[in-house]
């Protein structure tokens, strides 16, 4: 695996193929090299993306992998009849069947929008990254009344990643707010929480894997001393069951995995689109 290459070709961003490509991956050990090449959106960019993938067959001695999202017929045409990798065309396994399936044409668009400047959602994702950006690690405690989730938790916990991935994919306005030693020895909520609790969505970690992270950053401090975390832990752990939010560890789980959870909890009508 780690002497064979995988190919994301796309005329758009590429996203799409490498997050689907990828989900499909994680079932096999072992990590392939991973190429993307997005805006292939003409004939020549296709010839030469060809190029990139013979080449790769050749100097490896496997075919690579091909994942397309390519909308173009004589574009993909090129990719899938020049190349010697395996192309796997996600765009005509899925869409024929469901056009199929609906008695009607897709509309075969390049991209997501036509003109992403005017919807909605994007709009509601950039307003939503600024208001994380704004209420990040405590910042600001102004306008909490519009926020859709207020994650807590000590420091290094996730909660920052956390909330910009639910404000990029989601478009979920999130604050995150840190519980600092002064409010865990008073095991009482921040007071500018007090009113918002209903939206509070608490993260944790495991005190070892704290003080890992923690070391990273200030090395032998009593802030990353696995004393410390674990005294942290267990307050912030405490705080939330006496306050009766909800909560999850994000030691083994992913940025979305969490988001998700917190999404049935808090906004379950964002799940459905």
């Amino acid at each position: 695996m780690p002497n064979r290459s995988v190919f994301f070709v796309s005329d758009g961003t590429g996203i799409t193929a490498e997050t689907f490509g990828n989900s499909i991956l994680a079932q096999f050990s072992g990590k392939p090299r991973h190429v993307r090449r997005p805006f292939i959106d003409t004939t020549d960019k296709a010839l030469h993306v060809v190029r990139e993938i013979n080449e790769a067959a050749e100097r490896e001695g496997k075919r690579p992998i091909v994942f397309t999202t390519l909308v173009d017929a004589s574009v993909l045409d090129i990719v899938t009849q020049r190349s010697k990798g395996l192309v796997l065309d996600m765009f005509r396994t899925f869409v024929e069947p469901l056009e199929e399936e609906f008695g009607v044409k897709s509309s075969h668009r390049v991209g997501r929008f036509p003109d992403i400047s005017r919807s909605q959602e994007y709009t509601d994702r950039i307003e939503a990254i600024n208001f994380a950006l704004a209420h990040d690690d405590g910042q600001s405690a102004r306008n909490l009344e519009m926020a859709d989730v207020i994650l807590v938790g000590v420091s290094r916990s996730g909660k920052t990643p956390t909330s910009l991935y639910l404000a990029m994919q989601h478009g979920i306005k999130a604050a995150n707010y840190p519980l600092i030693p002064e409010d865990l020895e008073r095991g009482q909520l921040p007071s500018a929480l007090q009113a918002h609790k209903r939206k509070c969505f608490g993260l944790t970690i495991d005190p070892e894997r704290l003080s890992q992270i923690r070391n990273e950053r200030r090395p032998g401090s009593k802030y990353a001393s696995l004393e410390n975390c674990r005294y942290e832990v267990n307050e912030a752990e405490a705080m939330m069951r006496r306050h009766i939010i909800s909560w999850l560890s994000s030691t083994h789980k992913s940025i979305e995995e969490i988001a998700t959870t917190i999404l049935r909890d808090i906004r379950p009508d964002r799940l459905i689109y």
